[in-house]
């Protein structure tokens, strides 16, 4: 028997899979501890991303690069814990397999032992096949991750939009066609021309979720502290706000202090 006694439908990376058959767009959105986990999870988000982007949002680096693979399962961890419906995916974060498919595995298994995710995303294609494969063979569900790879963004030099020149439009092609043959349940492409991630999308039989990507893809991630405006210095063409968070703590905390200044916090009510 059972021992969950809510009646949820739990989102699996097959789930994911019967939602693009059934042409369901699948919605995907970070987060990075256990208050958001549980927010984003019952607000009904299908995939929650635990990913290397709390290097800029929580941590304050330029970069996804300095995140290391312990603050990745310490953020993981609080994330699972708060997450009742939606599949956990985390990011291997940058020097953890690229070029060592031993070191991939290992920090994989280390990262599914210690965190309880459902499954981990990878960036890059034919490059990082090796490890891609050693991962999958131990059973552990693979999301590729195409088009702007920020850790690579010391190759790259800038955030522009990546596959935009028919090579590389052709060599991305070819890495997702890799990658869903290698086993990955499903690509993220990030930043690349909307007619070229619909054509990945077609292509694919696995689902295909863009950042960036246009509307022809079969379903969308964005950054919470973006998507809420807790983070408001980062608007890019791609990006829909749904709310000012920021706007609305600032002038919170301005009344707090105003309150904490003036006596009138704690008042009578609010002490014991």
């Amino acid at each position: 028997m059972s021992i969950h006694t809510e009646n949820i439908k739990i989102v699996t990376t097959q789930r994911v899979l019967e939602m693009k058959q059934r042409g369901e767009k699948i919605s995907m959105l970070t987060a990075y501890d256990y208050t958001m986990g549980r927010i984003v999870d019952q607000a009904g988000v299908d995939i929650i991303l635990v990913g290397d982007s709390a290097s800029n949002v929580m941590c304050g680096n330029e970069t996804t690069l300095p995140i290391t693979l312990d603050q990745m399962i310490f953020l993981a961890k609080s994330v699972v814990r708060g997450v009742k419906r939606a599949l956990v995916v985390v990011d291997m974060p940058f020097g953890t397999y690229q070029g060592n498919s031993r070191e991939a595995i290992v920090s994989a298994i280390r990262i599914m032992k210690e965190t309880h995710c459902d499954c981990l995303k990878l960036e890059g294609g034919e490059e990082i096949l090796e490890s891609v494969k050693r991962i999958l063979s131990a059973g552990i569900p693979v999301m590729g991750h195409l088009g702007l790879m920020p850790q690579s963004i010391n190759k790259y030099g800038s955030y522009t939009v990546r596959a935009k020149e028919e090579a590389e439009a052709e060599k991305l092609l070819k890495d997702a066609h890799i990658l869903e043959d290698a086993g990955c349940f499903a690509i993220v492409l990030e930043k690349i021309p909307a007619e070229l991630g619909a054509k990945v999308a077609k292509e694919l039989t696995i689902p295909v979720i863009g950042i960036g990507a246009g509307c022809g893809v079969d379903g969308q991630v964005l950054v919470i502290h973006d998507m809420v405006g807790l983070n408001n210095e980062f608007s890019p063409r791609f990006l829909r706000k749904y709310a000012n968070v920021q706007e609305v703590m600032n002038n919170a905390i301005k009344n707090y202090v105003t309150d904490v200044k003036s006596g009138d916090f704690p008042n009578e009510k609010e002490q014991y």
